[in-house]
């Protein structure tokens, strides 16, 4: 009897672990942002979104809203280019998606110090990373795209 109490207790235990999800945190987490910087990193992502998915034959639907100066760059700079992009709202929810849609997300933060910046861009489940420096006035790429697929 025991035993069998003691098996509940812990597929009980290891099933409310798996159950309890973190909120996914997307979006921009630079303390103080450069506005020209933000803009020089979008346009950089942009292009490399542009030479993976096509534009004027790929959606984008954001999971999350893009209140931050870099996602406003670069939501722009994407319809600029031709890409159909579909934004979310505050609190909203992101829809389901459609045939031929692709989900897109982002993260830019400072993990080192106040000159590098990390890009990291979720399309469906792949992930784009790169850093990037601010050196002289301007920002430059500090390495190589790192694609995850």
């Amino acid at each position: 009897m025991l035993k069998t109490a003691l098996v509940i207790l812990l597929v009980a235990g290891l099933a409310g672990c798996a159950a309890i999800r973190a909120p996914a945190k997307y979006g921009s987490f630079v303390k103080a942002p450069v506005a020209s910087d933000d803009k020089a990193i979008a346009d950089d992502v942009v292009k490399k979104l542009a030479a993976l998915y096509p534009p004027a034959k790929t959606r984008f639907n954001l999971q999350h809203a893009t209140p931050d100066a870099f996602g406003i760059n670069m939501v722009s700079e994407m319809r600029t280019k031709g890409y159909a992009v579909a934004e979310l709202k505050p609190g909203a929810r992101p829809p389901a998606l459609a045939a031929g849609e692709q989900s897109l997300a982002y993260v830019i933060d400072q993990p080192l110090e106040a000159g590098l910046y990390r890009v990291t861009v979720l399309v469906n489940s792949q992930t784009l990373s790169r850093v990037y420096q601010s050196a002289g006035g301007a920002v430059v790429p500090a390495g190589a795209w790192v694609r995850k697929e």
